[in-house]
Parts: structure tokens; sequence; C-alpha cells
């Protein structure tokens, strides 16, 4: 069987099987494409902004702080409390690649599927008494 027909098979059929090396598949795809987006795209995306490194860009909202007593002890630490909308960026770059690369798996799929709806059915093969009678005809042709 040629890894084309199993593919096909595989496609247009569903199990848990093949519902579960999708998943496996499909988290090491993510892996793949985030490391796509941090190592090529957002060096590109620095490249062509003069430097910008979106991933760490952050809007602080408080700054970190700390409160001291009279003998100069940190009597308590506020966190920093920050927006890392580069963080975001960087993942809505990740789901927009895999969503384009699904859609154009999608795509391929349901074109391998209608090939396969529009291919013709073979006539069914007469019946015997269909081919009996035909070959009555045929006798009383050649007479």
């Amino acid at each position: 069987m040629s890894w084309i027909k199993e593919f096909k098979d595989f496609a247009s059929k569903g199990n848990l099987v093949d519902v579960a090396v999708a998943f496996v598949m499909g988290a090491a795809f993510g892996k793949v494409i985030s490391s796509l987006t941090e190592g090529i795209v957002s060096p590109l995306i620095s490249l062509i902004t003069g430097g910008v490194d979106f991933s760490k860009k952050q809007l602080v909202l408080r700054k970190a702080s700390q409160v001291f007593d009279e003998s100069g002890t940190v009597v308590s630490e506020v966190a920093e409390v920050t927006v890392k909308y580069g963080a975001f960026l960087t993942a809505a770059i990740d789901f927009l690649i895999v969503a384009w690369v699904m859609f154009l798996l999608v795509k391929a799929i349901n074109k391998l599927k209608r090939k396969q709806e529009e291919a013709p059915a073979a006539p069914p093969e007469p019946s015997s008494t269909d081919k009996l009678l035909m070959e009555i005809r045929d006798a009383l042709k050649n007479k």
C-alpha cells in the first residue's frame, strides 16, 4: 500500500489512535512553530523595526518596591505588576502560523476527498439472468 493511499485512508477515516497520533504531532508542531517564531520571525521583525525585540516588550503598571522599618530592614516587598504584551504578540504570531498551516492541511484533505467522491463508480456487473438474456440476444442476431 502506498503511503499516499495510506494517508488518504487516515485522513478520511477517524478513530481514537488516529486522534492520539494527531494530538502528539500537533504538540510537536506547536513547538516547531514556537521555535520558528522565536528564532526566525522575531529576529526578522526586530531587524525591520531597528532592533526592537517585541517578545520582551511590557507595560509596567506598578514598579517593584520595598518597605523598610526604622533600622533599615526590609519589612515587605511589593512585586512589579506588568502587562507583557510582547509575549502575547509572539503567541498571536504562533497562532496565526499554526492556523494558516491547518487551513492549508484541511484544504488539501478536502481536495483529496472531493477527488474520491468525483471518481465515477464502476457499473455493476450484470446479473446471471442478464448475461443469459444477452447471450440469447446475440445468438438471435447471428442467425
